[in-house]
């Protein structure tokens, strides 16, 4: 069960009550401290001293136009922000009554962002306020489904932060398609994707500023019911509550405060989480501060601290210009990840999650055999449409004469550029499908794979980091990177994870943290490096086969064939690892260097994919539900047909974006996003009604 919110303290004593006004008192002057220094800082000249003597009546020309077209706008935006994020965070734990409930895990910004890049897209022009309509509406459709997914949240809180983590991702990558597909109208905002501060004026604060106080003071309103809310659906009936309204206009104001937060500045991550966590704990010792009426306003005021902490400590480390190229939610995501793997270092599992409905075995020895031979063909006919189809459609005699060198200069140099893209893909399902196969076993989670526990995220980033600092660098170096990059993210997810034993659920929330801060360190090494070309990153990102040689297929073409004869000794040890913690103690299996092994196994598969498709997400999950599915749960038959199927999975993604809208190609890890997302919100809808 998930960790419930707080419920409201006893009427406080006249001590307690000075206590909560006292800690209102410190951070109005926390707020005030940080806005002056934040002042302070910027890309011109203008130091504090001039920016004092242009507040005294000073007639500094230029100190003046640097305060009001750059600094105040900046400053403005920032404490807006805060407040909208904080004050929506704390509204949404209290809807979900979760406090890993942040318009961040729900999806919320994303779906607000996703509107915004829709319009600019496909070229609508529309003022700021509508747009903030549109940020709502996308907003609003994303938490409906996350909370519904969830059964408003309380069906737990790893159900809660997976359903989100999909539903952001699936939006992610829409997101990303369309920056793709229209690179001149979206210039710039990938790094506006991560929050951006950087403002020209003050038309967006002062519009949506009162749209952000009416929604603090529609909270406030609400406040009163929220509170016997939090004590239960039955005792808050009997007082009247009618709880059902009382969340959708939570719901709804969260995601208005959310979508103004999104219009002003991009979705500035985290802050939204971290801020009424930051509130709940001081209500340990001032129980005052639990109740709505002052846990909203104090929550709001925590998002301005923490977000106007991370602006100044990103421009005082990395420099003025950072403020401008450098987005400042890249540090609230990496703050936000650390609260969130810490909240979830106390989360008490609920027990392992079981895949629904899933056959123990697959029949026959000869159904087996003819579905692994139904599923080969299938993966064959895959491999020979991936070479016939892109932006030149070609014949099977044509892929028949080049077999034999008959071919003429053209077709010859056709075929030999797409065949490395056809292996890569081929070779990147299955290595994550296999991948998918051995978390799922080892993790005990039917939800969980190597994209989920951060491992392709890390990987991602050690070859994002090779490919940006290093663009010369050779093949060799990047599968390193990612290596390095897969091994750091999965080893301190285990770390982490590791309270007197490896817990579900913990595993998962752990691994989302880790996620979190790994796509973090992605921005922040593309943004700061060249924020205004980030097309090759952003493709490398979105999992592609463009430009693959053969020498990059090499490291996978060697781990994957070895990986699955590791993973075949193991396959009895997987089978029992996937029951419970006990019984493979009792028949004797070595349980840690058993699973140290498998997840080794796992980790250096999805790196070497990464090095050589990219980042795709997905694969991992559903591939080897769908084998399971099929063949039932032994792992015997399961591997393989897994791997044929992630194989097929990603071949087919891979030939669908090269030629749907040629000569323009849609990157392969999209594909597999848009078609997995669904499924997955699927297993989650199915998984809810199976624990009802």
């Amino acid at each position: 069960m998930s960790t419930p919110v707080l419920a409201p303290a006893a009427p406080a004593a006249p001590a307690r009550r000075l206590g909560t006004a006292g800690a209102f008192a410190l951070a109005v002057a926390a707020v005030a401290v940080l806005a002056a220094v934040h002042l302070t800082q910027g890309t011109s000249g203008v130091g504090a001293t001039d920016i004092i003597g242009v507040l005294a009546g000073g007639d500094d020309q230029q100190a003046a136009r640097v305060l009001l077209a750059s600094r105040l706008p900046r400053l403005l935006a920032a404490v807006a922000v805060g407040v909208a994020l904080g004050a929506a965070g704390a509204l949404l734990q209290s809807v979900a009554r979760n406090p890993l409930a942040s318009p961040d895990t729900l999806g919320v910004t994303w779906g607000a962002y996703f509107a915004v890049v829709a319009a600019t897209a496909f070229g609508i022009t529309v003022p700021l306020l509508p747009a903030g309509g549109l940020a709502f509406l996308g907003g609003l459709g994303a938490a409906a489904l996350a909370l519904g997914l969830s059964a408003g949240g309380r069906a737990g809180t790893t159900r809660l932060i997976l359903a989100g983590s999909a539903i952001s991702l699936a939006l992610h990558s829409l997101a990303m398609l369309l920056m793709i597909l229209f690179e001149q109208r979206t210039a710039g905002l990938y790094g506006w994707g991560s929050g951006s501060l950087v403002q020209g004026d003050l038309a967006a604060v002062t519009r949506l500023g009162p749209v952000i106080a009416l929604c603090l003071a529609g909270g406030l309103l609400l406040g009163p019911r929220l509170d016997i809310a939090a004590l239960g659906d039955d005792t808050a009936h009997v007082l009247g509550v009618r709880v059902r309204r009382l969340r959708l206009a939570a719901t709804v104001l969260a995601v208005l405060l959310s979508a103004a937060a999104v219009t002003i500045a991009g979705p500035i991550g985290f802050v939204g989480l971290c801020a009424p966590v930051i509130v709940r704990l001081l209500g340990r010792w001032l129980p005052g501060l639990t109740r709505h009426r002052a846990l909203l306003p104090m929550s709001a005021l925590a998002g301005a601290v923490v977000l106007l902490a991370a602006d100044i400590a990103l421009r005082a480390v990395l420099g003025g210009q950072a403020g401008v190229d450098v987005p400042p939610g890249v540090v609230t995501m990496m703050a936000g990840a650390a609260v969130l793997v810490w909240l979830a270092r106390r989360h008490r599992d609920a027990g392992p999650a079981r895949p629904p409905a899933v056959r123990v075995t697959g029949g026959s020895r000869a159904r087996y055999l003819t579905l692994a031979a139904g599923c080969a063909a299938l993966l064959a006919g895959a491999l020979v449409l991936g070479m016939l189809g892109g932006d030149t459609w070609l014949l099977t005699g044509d892929l028949a004469n080049w077999v034999r060198g008959r071919t003429g200069r053209a077709l010859t140099y056709v075929l030999d550029q797409r065949y490395p893209r056809v292996a890569a893909a081929a070779l990147g399902g299955a290595a994550l499908a296999v991948a998918g196969t051995v978390t799922q076993a080892v993790c005990r989670n039917p939800l969980a794979e190597p994209g989920i526990l951060g491992v392709t995220a890390g990987a991602g980033a050690g070859a994002v980091g090779m490919l940006t600092l290093v663009p010369a660098a050779g093949v060799g170096a990047m599968s390193g990177a990612a290596a390095a990059g897969a091994v750091l993210a999965s080893a301190a997810v285990y770390l982490l994870s590791w309270r007197g034993g490896l817990s579900s659920d913990r595993l998962v929330l752990v691994g989302v943290g880790v996620q979190a801060f790994f796509a973090a360190v992605t921005v922040l090494v593309i943004v700061s490096s060249d924020p205004w070309n980030t097309a090759k990153a952003l493709t490398w990102l979105s999992g592609s086969t463009y430009g693959r040689v053969p020498a990059q297929l090499l490291p996978l073409a060697v781990l994957l064939p070895a990986a699955l004869a590791l993973a075949a000794l193991l396959r009895r040890d997987l089978d029992l690892l996937a029951l419970d913690e006990d019984t493979p103690r009792v028949l004797g299996v070595p349980l840690e260097p058993v699973r140290l092994a498998a997840l080794g196994t796992a980790v250096l598969l999805a790196a070497a994919a990464v090095s050589a498709v990219g980042v795709v997400g997905f694969v991992g999950l559903v591939a080897p539900h769908a084998a399971r599915a099929l063949t039932g749960g032994s792992h015997a038959r399961l591997l393989p047909v897994a791997a044929l199927l992630g194989a097929l999975l990603v071949s087919l993604a891979d030939t669908l974006g090269r030629t749907v809208i040629a000569p323009a190609q849609v990157p392969a890890g999209l594909v597999t996003a848009l078609l997995g997302t669904p499924y997955f919100v699927w297993l989650l809808w199915r998984s809810s009604a199976a624990r009802r």
